[in-house]
């Protein structure tokens, strides 16, 4: 049975505009990857009380304000039989980094440099459109992908290119 799931996350930056990512330890395994911080909503959720419900859970923030969409992305996964559609927001937030995650999956939670931000995601679809945002600050930007790993990735011109 196929799985369609609305992702939302969001980029938190501090005072030095070091971006807030978690470290994911979803198997239990002791393999810790990262993430921006989000998760997907449930079900009698808006997209706003999800992603103001997992910084909460994930890092113990709270979002001040959700200030513009930066990009959105399509992963569809056949090998999983899932799509994924994730909606990453820009945001403001207050309060201390204190991860309660009541799945316990979420490990830590930490500011870091950009350029380390993007080099610590794994996935290209994680880790392209965070890297083309944090350059260019331009939103709305949509990308594609036909699995976790990058395949067959849409490439959308950036504006004033053509198709």
């Amino acid at each position: 049975m196929r799985r369609d799931l609305l992702v939302t996350a969001a980029i938190l930056r501090d005072r030095q505009g070091r971006v807030l990512l978690v470290g994911n330890d979803w198997q239990r395994a002791g393999r810790i990857r990262y993430t921006l911080p989000g998760g997907v909503v449930e079900a009698g959720e808006t997209a706003d009380q999800a992603l103001r419900r997992e910084i909460v859970e994930e890092t113990g923030l709270r979002l001040l304000e959700i200030c513009k969409l930066a990009y959105c992305s399509h992963i569809e996964d056949e090998r999983r039989s899932e799509r994924a559609i994730a909606l990453v927001f820009e945001a403001t937030w207050e309060g201390l980094l204190n991860p309660k995650d009541p799945d316990g999956y979420i490990v830590e939670a930490r500011f870091t440099p950009p350029e380390q931000a993007v080099s610590l995601l794994e996935s290209p679809p994680m880790r392209q459109p965070l890297s083309d945002y944090l350059q260019s600050s331009q939103g709305g930007r949509f990308y594609a992908f036909r699995g976790w790993d990058g395949r067959g990735a849409l490439r959308i011109p950036k504006s004033g290119q053509g198709s």
